[in-house]
C-alpha cells in the first residue's frame, strides 16, 4: 500500500510526502571518535593489566615468551572474528530505528555498541561453554599442544574468512552458523587424520539441539513478528503507527520511544548471546598458552571448594555402586574418553568413572583449595575435571544409565561444582569481547552494507513504525530465551526473517532476489565453513 492509499484507508485523502532513504554516509564527530578510541585503548590496557596480574598471583616465574607470543596472536584473531560478527549481527539492530528516523544512523550505532557492550558484560556464559562442547574432546584436554593451536585458529580463521565474504556482498550471514560449521569442521579433520569415521569427530546431539535453534529461530521470528503485526493492528488503532516515515521526519515521541527500546533489547540480546561464543574460545586458548593461571577457577571461595568435596564423595558412591563387580587396572581415561567419543556405556565405563571421580576428590582434597594447586598439575587436575564432566553429561542423556532422580540429582550437582571449578569466564575476558569492541566497533566501521540489504532490499514498501518494532521485539525475546537455555541464535536470521514476516503480513510483498540470496547464504553457510575449517585445520597441523 502507497502512502497516498494509505490515508485515503484512514480517511485523509491528503497525500504526505514519501518517505526519503536516511542519511548514512554522515561520518562521525571527530570527538566522538577520540573518546571511541580511548575507551577502547583503556579496554586493552585493563586486559593486558589483568593477564599479568593473574600470572603473577600464581608465583610462576617466566622463563620463555613464546606462550605470551602465542597468547598475543590467538587472542588477535579471537577478537578479530568477534570484530567482524559486529559487521554482521549488530548492525542488524540499529536497522530499523535508522530506516523509521527514529534515531541518526551515527547516533543508532554507537547506542547499539555500548548496548552490545553492557550485554557481552551481563551475560552467564552458558552459551560460550555451549560452543566448546562440539569440539572434540581429545583437542580440548590438549588444547596447549600443536594440534590445539591448529584447531583454535583454524576454525576461527575460517569463521572470519566466510564471514568477510558474505559481509562483502551485503548478505546477512550468520556468525553463529559459520563457527558451527567451522567447529564441526576440525571435528570431521580431525576424526579422520586420526583413522577414524569423520562423524565420530563431532558431538552430534548437541550439534543436533544447536542446529535445531538454528533452523527453528528464523521461522520462529518469520511467523511471530508476522503474528505481533496482525495482532497490533487488531488491538492498536492508531494509524500513525502503521505507517512509512513522512519524508526525514522522525515519527511520534511514543513511537519513536517504542522502536529506540526494541532496539536497545535486540542490541543487549545480541551482546549476550553472540559475545559469548568468542569467550569459549579465548578460554581454551588462555588454558592452552597459560594453564597456571586460566585452567582452574582460582577465584572459587574454599567454603564451595569444601561443598564440592561433599558432593564428590556422594557421586563416587553412586558410581561406584554401578561399576560394583569390575576392577580397573591403569589407568582410568581412556575408557572414559572412548565412552564420551562413542557415548556407548561398556562393562568398564561406570568403573573407570568411579576411579576418574574418585582420583579428582582425592586431588581438591589434597591442596584443600583450587588456588593452592601446584603449576606443575593445574593442567592434569583441570583435564581430569572436564573429562568427569563431560562423561556424567553424555551419562545424563543416555538411556542406557539405569540411574532413578535421586542419584541423576546428585551427579548433576557434583557435575555443577566440576563446572564451576572449570567453566569460568574472567571479568577481563568479558571486556575483552565487548571492548574490541570486538561487537561495538564492528558495527560502527562495517554496519552499513547490512543496514541496507535489512532496510531497503527485503521488502518491496518502505519499513513502517510497527513493522520495525514488531521485528525487533520478536528477535529480542528470541535471542534472550536462547540465552537462558545456553543455545546459540543467529540474531542476523531472527531478525531479517522478522522483518520479511512483517512484509508478508502486511501485503507490502517481498524482494524475491534478496531472501534468495538470504537462503543461499543460510545454505551454503554451514558447508562452505566445514570445508573451509576442515582444509585449513590439515594444513596448520601440519605447520605447528
Amino acid at each position: 500500500m502507497t502512502d497516498v492509499a494509505f490515508d485515503r484507508a484512514v480517511g485523509d485523502p491528503t497525500p504526505v510526502q514519501p518517505a526519503s532513504r536516511p542519511n548514512l554516509d554522515k561520518g562521525f564527530n571527530p570527538l566522538t571518535m577520540i573518546l571511541f578510541f580511548g575507551i577502547l585503548a583503556a579496554g586493552l590496557l585493563f586486559v593486558a593489566y589483568s593477564i599479568y596480574v593473574d600470572v603473577n598471583a600464581t608465583g610462576t616465574k617466566v622463563t620463555t615468551f613464546l606462550p605470551y607470543i602465542l597468547l598475543f596472536v590467538a587472542l588477535l584473531i579471537a577478537l578479530g572474528f568477534e570484530f567482524v560478527n559486529g559487521f554482521h549481527d549488530t548492525a542488524n539492530a540499529v536497522a530499523t530505528v535508522i530506516y523509521t528516523h527514529s534515531l541518526p544512523a551515527e547516533f543508532a550505532v554507537m547506542w547499539s555498541g555500548f548496548f552490545n557492550f553492557l550485554g557481552v558484560l551481563l551475560s552467564s556464559g552458558a552459551v560460550a561453554f555451549g560452543i566448546v562442547s562440539l569440539l572434540p574432546v581429545e583437542l580440548i584436554l590438549q588444547v596447549g599442544s600443536s594440534a590445539g593451536f591448529a584447531m583454535v585458529f583454524a576454525l576461527l580463521i575460517a569463521a572470519i574468512i566466510w564471514n568477510l565474504g558474505t559481509w562483502y556482498f551485503g548478505l546477512p550471514a550468520s556468525s553463529s552458523h559459520t563457527l558451527i560449521g567451522s567447529i564441526i569442521g576440525v571435528g570431521i579433520a580431525n576424526a579422520v587424520m586420526r583413522g577414524r569415521d569423520g562423524t565420530s569427530g563431532v558431538d552430534w546431539s548437541k550439534a543436533t539441539e544447536i542446529g535445531y535453534a538454528l533452523l527453528l529461530s528464523p521461522l520462529f521470528g518469520f511467523i511471530c513478528a508476522a503474528v505481533l503485526l496482525l495482532l497490533l493492528k487488531f488491538i492498536v488503532r492508531n494509524p500513525a503507527l502503521y505507517a512509512a516515515p513522512e519524508g526525514n521526519k522522525a515519527p511520534p515521541l511514543w513511537i519513536r520511544g517504542l522502536l529506540i527500546a526494541t532496539c536497545t533489547g535486540v542490541s543487549f540480546a545480541h551482546g549476550s548471546n553472540d559475545g559469548q561464543k568468542g569467550m569459549g574460545l579465548i578460554m581454551l586458548i588462555l588454558i592452552g598458552t597459560v594453564p597456571t593461571a586460566y585452567a582452574l577457577n582460582r577465584a572459587l571461595p574454599e567454603s564451595q571448594v569444601a561443598q564440592f568435596q561433599k558432593v564428590s564423595d556422594a557421586a563416587s558412591k553412586v558410581i561406584a555402586a554401578k561399576g560394583a563387580g569390575h576392577l580397573i587396572i591403569g589407568d582410568p581415561r581412556p575408557a572414559v574418553t572412548q565412552y564420551i567419543t562413542s557415548h556407548h556405556i561398556s562393562e568398564g565405563t561406570y568403573p573407570s568413572l568411579s576411579v576418574l571421580v574418585k582420583d579428582v576428590g582425592d586431588q581438591v582434597a589434597k591442596y584443600g583449595s583450587l588456588n593452592k594447586v601446584p603449576a606443575e598439575v593445574v593442567g592434569n587436575t583441570r583435564n581430569d575435571m572436564y573429562l568427569t564432566s563431560e562423561a556424567i553429561r553424555f551419562l545424563m542423556k543416555d538411556k542406557e544409565n539405569d540411574l532413578n532422580k535421586e542419584e541423576v540429582a546428585t551427579l548433576n550437582a557434583y557435575k555443577g561444582g566440576l563446572d564451576s571449578a572449570t567453566k569460568f569466564i574472567p571479568t577481563w575476558v568479558k571486556v575483552a569481547v565487548a571492548v574490541a569492541i570486538a561487537l561495538g566497533l564492528g558495527t560502527m566501521v562495517g554496519w552499513k552494507r547490512i543496514v541496507v540489504t535489512v532496510g531497503e532490499k527485503i521488502g518491496k514498501t518502505h519499513l513502517t513504525y510497527a513493522q520495525g518494532a514488531s521485528a525487533e521485539l520478536v528477535a529480542a525475546a528470541t535471542i534472550g530465551a536462547a540465552d537462558v537455555f545456553g543455545l546459540p541464535v543467529s540474531t542476523t536470521h531472527v531478525l531479517s526473517s522478522g522483518v520479511a514476516g512483517t512484509m508478508a503480513a502486511n501485503g507490502s510483498g517481498l524482494q524475491m532476489a534478496t531472501i534468495r540470496n538470504l537462503l543461499m547464504a543460510w545454505v551454503l553457510t554451514l558447508p562452505c565453513a566445514i570445508a573451509l575449517s576442515a582444509t585449513l585445520y590439515v594444513i596448520f597441523s601440519r605447520i605447528f
